[in-house]
């Protein structure tokens, strides 16, 4: 996958840890193709024996062209979802263009496109689509990488005017920028901020990485990000002056995704796109070099904030393209390669004392220029050496030795069910994966063919990809030319890493070490030995209006099923009984929770977790348990054909949960392991802070270095006693089903399983632990971090008297909040990157209120900033929202609704929070809570919830004498 092509995040995301990003584990998309291609299918789709040298075919629904000032568009309807359309308008240009003295003005231009266009003065853009209900950040943003930049657009199909105006604003960002001063000196302060926000650990470890990674290359000099001195002093005419070199048609591309006429919006982008003109001499679009074949390198970079030790082995090569029939079978044995040696490192990391938390093996891109193996490893603190060899030791030892028959035929069956399962889902793929398709189309010249051109593909291919062939792609992951080393570690006394030296020595100790092959172990006997009796439904329900059937079974089990329409091989499940972990004692509570948590990845009845999860290759089921603060509960997912399979990992879970010594020793490793250093971060000893001044230091409440201890102390025997406790007796659980299925066809599986749970007849219910939050006014500044960045957090929580009406205004209050601070701190004070507003109203344990708003900025704009939030507040309370803001935050939440119908997960969600708040189910579809409140409403909660004389305020400031 790509590694270093983009800066780009959600609004409001925390900073990217982008090193880190090296580790992705994804199995590469075998799906990509050439742009514009136009051919018959191959014979490979007609079911003959398939030409390797054919090209793939593209999505014959697909509509492309190129006009003729270089333009190339996309065009495809899809209704999912329903009534929106998803457009991207694609610039083939990114940081590595800048020159010298533009250095973060690609990403900077990116920011003008939301502050006025040819159409648009400063911010009404943005305040258009948020009218329609479109939010920023989800559905209005952009990226900006090292070779490309991309403007994203989701909105409604079912407003002509919508639809022509998102068309005029493709056709403004593509020619018609403003850039007026007085704009661009304003934005200069939400640039700073977002480079801002990425400082920290992670950042210095990559800007340390960068230039030895990509040595000899301009990539090393390009940041996305650039240079904050240039960012702030850049004047407008270096701005426009990337813009106009650019952003031209011939290095443009405009996708349109959607619930729409296919041809009439081709006639649009024709008509609109059509004039566009580009420089008279354009500047030549440049690839630069960069070096594949220079000896290896190594670096090992610490950190005394540094929270996981990781190592990352990079083997560079010159990067693929997917174009041929042959070159689709290729990605295939890749895929299959770096999925098993996968398996093989999942099985060591759940062995006893591992050398490791988690390793994988990927095959991806590291820039548009350069491909790469790489092997990564997360590593217990301390354990450098030890855990990268046993890591490589495993690459070695399947390329030495290759996989095993048995293997390969798992992986073939995995792979064959998800082309299955694709083929299955076909008339249900989201807009947007076609949007990401057609984007990797564009710059990379990828394929893009249909589901069913590649899922016959795939089934001529695999069965003639030999276990020789797939063997064959390992010794290339160990080639010592292009190969870079990188060592992440916390800077701690006692624990530092070995030189680079010490660990590039052990590549040469692995290749001539004695390795005995691997031996592929899986159990023969089936997942359920005995087949239980059941017992029947003894009482049924119909709710037609939201067509749901509710069964209560023999053994006091509730059943409430949702079938719907929105996927057709998807089953989601979750079940809830009350009690959870508030029924365990205080002091008791933090290790019987890290040991009971630990059960549900332990594997079930006769299978640990390596061989169950051989077990289940092929299928598409699972279950997990789970014990939170005031219930314990499942959740679940199979595809139809596969339910059974899933109902009985539900039934083994509560009459044969597992666990032995040795896997638990291992998990509590991978826990502590996936924690590592983390205490060392600023911000979560600011979290610590926080989350211990609002429970007023309640015991339940634990704070980083409890969350270790208790990990640490993890009593298996008494874990599993608690475990098994709470899952003794299931008559007064509920179990939720929402999705593909037809009740009378499931009602067997149903009984046979479900009513064959354990029945003891209690009647117990959740226990009030005492966590309240403070009273009065409590302000606290934590200083920890070197670096000159601050967060701001002002929590107002107290008694409230919960109904649902209550909490749709309070909801709506928050959303109001956060769009008139982002407008005041981010784009007319400059002075963070992005606020959030977050509120909750909850009826148990007890009526309780929440608003959380928070923010960063520069250390001394901190207190100016927390000063606009109070007055915004009081202006709030005095006036309430304008009509403006709650016409946007209407028509988003019903936007969002809308959406949310058609998901199972919504479904799921909300079946289980009505009936736990005792409403009727019957309101699930109703818009009332969202067309009910008024700005009167917003503006008495504001006053009632948002009270000045009782708050928390928390500010996170650099160290003594750190930062400015």
């Amino acid at each position: 996958m790509t590694i270093f092509d983009s800066d780009s995040r959600p609004l409001g995301s925390s900073p990217s840890t982008t090193p880190q990003l090296l580790r992705a584990t994804a199995e590469r998309s075998v799906a990509a193709a050439l742009v514009g291609i136009i051919v018959l299918l191959p014979a490979a789709v007609a079911g003959q024996t398939p030409d390797l040298s054919d090209p793939v075919p593209p999505d014959p629904e697909a509509l492309t062209g190129k006009l003729d000032n270089g333009l190339v568009y996309f065009v495809r309807e899809n209704d999912e979802p329903e009534q929106r359309a998803f457009l991207r308008l694609v610039v083939n240009a990114g940081s590595i263009l800048e020159d010298e003295d533009q250095l973060g003005l690609a990403h900077f231009v990116e920011h003008m496109a939301f502050n006025g266009t040819r159409n648009f003065a400063k911010q009404e853009l943005v305040d258009y689509l948020e009218s329609i209900g479109m939010a920023f950040g989800p559905h209005i943003n952009a990226s900006t990488s090292f070779d490309e930049t991309i403007y994203m657009l989701q909105v409604p199909t079912d407003d002509p005017e919508a639809m022509d105006t998102a068309f005029r604003i493709l056709e403004d960002w593509a020619a018609g920028l403003a850039f007026d001063p007085e704009e661009v000196d304003k934005e200069r302060g939400v640039v700073i901020e977002e480079w801002r926000g990425r400082l920290g650990a992670a950042d210095r470890i990559f800007n340390e990485q960068m230039p030895l990674i990509f040595e000899g290359s301009l990539y090393a000099e390009r940041l996305p990000i650039g240079d904050p001195d240039i960012l702030e002093n850049a004047p407008t005419e270096a701005l426009r002056r990337f813009y106009d070199d650019w952003y031209r048609p011939d290095l443009m591309a405009v996708i349109a995704v959607g619930d729409f006429d296919g041809a009439e919006i081709e006639r649009t982008i024709r008509e609109r796109f059509a004039g566009l003109e580009g420089p008279a001499d354009p500047r030549p679009r440049f690839a630069p070099e960069t070096p594949v074949d220079h000896p290896a390198r190594a670096m090992v970079s610490t950190d005394p904030e540094q929270g996981q030790t990781s190592v990352v082995v990079m083997y560079k090569q010159e990067p693929q393209r997917t174009v041929t029939v042959g070159d689709f079978r290729r990605d295939m044995v890749q895929s299959m390669y770096s999925s098993m040696l996968g398996d093989r490192f999942q099985e060591r990391a759940m062995q006893a004392d591992p050398p490791f938390v988690a390793a994988a093996g990927s095959r991806g891109s590291l820039v548009r220029g350069v491909g790469a193996h790489q092997l990564f490893a997360l590593i217990p603190e301390g354990g450098v050496a030890r855990g990268f060899e046993a890591a490589l030791l495993e690459a070695e030892r399947a390329s030495r030795y290759g996989f095993a028959e048995s293997e390969l035929e798992r992986r073939k069956l995995a792979m064959a069910r998800s082309y299955e399962r694709q083929l299955a889902e076909k008339d249900n793929r989201s807009s947007g994966s076609f949007v990401n398709q057609y984007i990797q189309a564009y710059l990379r010249g990828g394929i893009y063919p249909s589901v069913e051109a590649r899922v016959e593909l795939s089934r001529l291919l695999l069965p003639g990809i030999a276990l020789e062939e797939v063997n064959a792609a390992g010794p290339d992951w160990l080639a010592e030319e292009g190969r870079v080393l990188l060592v992440d570690a916390p800077a701690k006394e006692g624990s530092e890493p070995p030189p680079a030296q010490t660990l590039t020595d052990i590549f040469a100790s692995v290749a001539a070490a004695e390795i005995e092959p691997y031996v592929d172990e899986m159990a023969d006997q089936p997942l359920l030995a005995e087949i239980p009796e059941g017992s029947e439904v003894v009482a049924q329900e119909v709710i037609q209006e939201v067509g749901i059937t509710i069964w209560t079974l023999n053994n006091g089990v509730r059943v409430v099923l949702k079938p719907t329409d929105f996927r057709d091989d998807q089953i989601l499940f979750r079940a809830t009984s009350p009690g959870g972990s508030s029924l365990f004692p205080d002091e008791e509570y933090a290790e019987i929770t890290a040991a009971a948590g630990l059960i549900g990845s332990s594997g079930v009845g006769e299978f640990d977790a390596t061989e169950l999860g051989k077990k289940l290759t092929g299928k598409v089921a699972s279950a997990s348990p789970s014990i939170s603060s005031l219930s314990e509960g499942m959740s679940g997912s199979a595809s139809p054909k596969d339910l059974e399979t899933a109902l009985q990992l539900v039934y083994l879970y509560f009459v044969a949960p597992r666990m032995d010594e040795d896997l638990f020793a291992a998990q509590k490793a991978m826990i502590e392991g996936m924690i590592g250093s983390m205490g060392n971060s600023p911000s979560v000893v600011f979290g610590d802070t926080v989350s211990l001044t609002m429970s007023q230091n309640h015991p339940r409440t634990g704070s980083y270095a409890e969350t270790m201890a208790s990990f640490r102390n993890a009593d298996l025997a008494r874990g599993l006693v608690a475990y098994k406790d709470r899952f003794a007796d299931a008559s007064d659980f509920t179990f939720y089903f929402v999705g593909s299925f037809d009740p009378p066809t499931i009602r067997p599986l149903i009984e046979r399983y479900l009513g064959s749970l354990p029945n003891l007849g209690r009647e117990e219910t959740w226990r009030d632990t005492g966590i309240d939050p403070p009273g009065g006014v409590i302000e606290k500044v934590v200083r920890k971090g070197v670096e000159p960045q601050s967060q701001t957090r002002i929590i107002f929580a107290g008694e409230a008297e919960y109904s649902r009406e209550e909490w749709a205004a309070v909801a709506a209050m928050g959303d109001a909040l956060e769009i008139t601070l982002r407008e005041i701190l981010r784009e007319d004070l400059g002075g963070t990157y992005s606020v959030g507003v977050g509120t909750s109203l909850s009826y148990r344990p007890d009526e309780e209120y929440m608003v959380s708003i928070q923010f960063g900025s520069a250390p001394e704009r901190a207190e100016e900033l927390a000063d606009a939030v109070f007055e915004a507040i009081e202006t709030m309370k005095a006036e309430g929202p304008n009509e403006e803001t709650v016409q946007k935050v209407k028509e988003a939440d019903r936007r969002a609704k809308e959406t949310n119908l058609r998901q199972n997960g919504y479904w799921l969600t909300q079946l289980g929070n009505f009936e736990t708040a005792g409403l009727d189910l019957r309101l699930i579809p109703s818009y009332r809570w969202i067309e009910g409140w008024t700005a009167e409403d917003v503006r008495q909660a504001a006053i009632k919830y948002l009270r000045t004389d009782h708050y928390a305020k928390f500010v996170l400031l650099p160290e003594e004498g750190g930062g400015s």
